[in-house]
């Protein structure tokens, strides 16, 4: 055999293999926690992950109900779709993080660092995202029924259109933030500063249960049924 035909065998024996490494890595559910780790449609339940570096992991269609990952960093993490009924996310790094559609009644970020990260449609009734940094977070069209956001950082954040029926926003930080369309049912303002959000309507107000410390953005009323009973409180 010649040369050239040594080399154009060895091509052919090369080339498979090239091709093989070029495809995206499988999901292996049984792979370690670890960074960039691929558990996307596994079911992750009741898993003990706190303080694991999982940054850039894909959990796509991942179920992590009731896992608790405290404290994780899983910034830029992949978690479209992901189911994660009261799922524990306190203090946890979820920077620029993927939550488009995900699914959660009472998710628990309460102080996690969600800055830049996308909620877009997400599904999380009754979660609890207390003290969080959702510093410019698009939480667009997100279903956030009685969520509690007391305290937390949603400046610059993207809230237009979302369902934020009887959610707590005492004392959030939200200049900046963008409030077009969102439906504010009973949602509770009390002491919180929103001169400086954009999109607020007056009928949005009107619905709403502020008080005498809440600030409001110039031409906008204080509705004289303020503060709201206590029935309408619950």
């Amino acid at each position: 055999m010649t040369r050239f035909g040594h080399i154009g065998r060895f091509a052919t024996l090369l080339l498979p293999l090239l091709m093989l490494g070029a495809l995206p890595a499988q999901a292996n559910c049984s792979d370690a926690p670890a960074p960039k780790v691929d558990w996307s449609k596994c079911d992750k339940e009741k898993k003990i992950l706190r303080g694991r570096d999982m940054s850039g992991g894909i959990f796509e269609r991942t179920d992590l109900s009731f896992s608790n990952l405290s404290g994780s960093a899983l910034a830029g993490a992949r978690l479209g779709r992901a189911t994660l009924n009261s799922t524990r996310f306190w203090g946890a790094d979820l920077t620029g993080a993927d939550l488009t559609k995900a699914v959660g009644s009472r998710v628990d970020f309460e102080g996690a660092k969600l800055a830049g990260a996308v909620l877009t449609k997400a599904e999380m009734a009754r979660a609890n995202l207390a003290g969080a940094d959702l510093t410019e977070a698009d939480l667009s069209k997100a279903e956030l029924e009685r969520a509690v956001l007391r305290d937390a950082t949603l400046e610059r954040a993207k809230l237009n259109y979302a369902d934020l029926a009887r959610a707590n926003l005492s004392g959030a930080r939200l200049t900046g933030a963008d409030l077009t369309g969102a439906y504010t049912l009973l949602i509770r303002i009390e002491g919180t500063d929103l001169s400086g959000v954009t999109g607020l309507t007056q009928q949005q107000l009107d619905i709403a249960c502020g008080d005498a410390e809440t600030k409001l953005p110039e031409g906008l009323a204080r509705p004289a049924d303020w503060p709201c009973l206590p029935a309408e409180e619950e």
